[in-house]
């Protein structure tokens, strides 16, 4: 073999020996503390969306609307009669507290879809009660896990009834911005959420003899129902709006019966005043 065909393959050899040595070194370098180069910088993860249960009323409203509202009753509301609205997040409720602050009033979500049940309803139910208020429940919609009378039914079933007592309001419908996932509106058509919010309260009728309150926002109304008329007629409205007014109502309805006016209520949960005198709120329990 010539002579430079022997030198050429040393030296190639030579030169890969070095280069597997560096790549070598290379390797346990970045073994060492510290020395592991760092992962590409993607931004934060991706929020994770609450598990299904763990809505409340008026959840959503910050995030679309802005504002977390007053922390006390807006001026020229101390004739309206405060109240509150809780879920299991206040966990057992101080009533005698509340009741010694003026609240009258209160609303406990009782269900949410067909899937969850307030672990703390029955305090939150019954204790209010004891200590004199005019209560109700409210069940937090999810049209997309299942159809309005199912949801409806299952809101009966589990503490959303109504019995003339004079001191148990009519069951809200909490129908907001969607807190799980997919658009607001549910992925749902203006057409298809009108007759899924018809379905929930003809069955509520049909179940209680009483038309269901519904709980919303102007603006989630306008985007998801086409702002549809048709309820006003009806169907007591709560509106929610964090601000030092209820601002302007969804078609359909020329005042309101309640109004969420702050989520930073001064003792406990989010709160509220009914629109009108006591006796009023009273002619309401009873139907």
């Amino acid at each position: 073999m010539p002579s430079y065909r022997s030198g050429s393959s040393r030296s190639t050899h030579r030169t890969a020996t070095a280069v597997g040595m560096l790549l070598s070194v290379l390797a346990l370098l970045l073994t060492l503390p510290g020395t592991a180069t760092a992962a590409p910088d993607d931004g934060p993860a991706p929020a994770e969306p609450a598990p299904r249960g763990n809505a409340w009323m008026g959840m959503t409203v910050p995030g679309h609307e802005g504002g977390r509202g007053p922390d006390r009753t807006p001026p020229g509301l101390a004739a309206s009669v405060e109240g509150v609205d809780v879920s299991s997040h206040q966990g057992n409720v101080d009533w005698n507290g509340l009741w010694g602050s003026g609240v009258r009033w209160a609303y406990v979500k009782a269900t949410e879809g067909t899937y969850y049940r307030n672990d703390y309803f029955s305090q939150q139910y019954g204790g209010s009660y004891n200590v004199g208020m005019i209560r109700g429940a409210y069940h937090f919609a999810n049209p997309k896990d299942s159809g309005g009378a199912a949801q409806a039914n299952f809101f009966v079933d589990h503490g959303g009834g109504w019995s003339k007592d004079g001191k148990t309001l009519p069951g809200v419908l909490d129908i907001e911005y969607n807190p799980y996932d997919g658009n607001d509106c549910y992925d749902m058509s203006a057409s298809a959420m009108v007759n899924w919010i018809r379905d929930f309260t003809n069955t509520y009728k049909a179940r209680t003899g009483r038309d269901a309150v519904i709980y919303t926002t102007t603006s989630w109304w306008t985007a998801c129902t086409g702002n549809n008329g048709g309820f006003g007629a009806t169907n007591p409205l709560w509106i929610a709006r964090y601000a030092s007014a209820p601002g302007g109502l969804p078609a359909g309805w020329g005042f309101h019966t309640f109004w969420q006016y702050t989520s930073t209520g001064p003792i406990v949960g989010d709160h509220n005043v009914f629109n009108g005198a006591y006796d009023r709120l009273q002619a309401l329990a009873n139907g």
